[in-house]
């Protein structure tokens, strides 16, 4: 998986595999979903991210295992 936040267009993408994209589908206004042809989600976008999460949680992740 790889993460990738663009402060300049205020947005985050997360990849979870190298498979390729489709097709696309906003979900919410600002959520975008990628899709390969398997129909399975291999990408989220998240736009006007700093509007969302305060920019003090964007400066460090957190990933936890369950």
């Amino acid at each position: 998986m790889k993460v990738h936040f663009d402060e300049k267009a205020d947005a985050i993408y997360l990849r979870l595999d190298d498979s390729k994209i489709i097709e696309s589908e906003e979900v919410q206004p600002g959520v975008v979903l990628d899709y390969n042809d398997q129909n399975q989600i291999v990408g989220v976008e998240i736009l006007r991210v700093k509007s969302r999460v305060p920019l003090a949680n964007l400066k460090q992740m957190e990933f936890e295992v369950l």
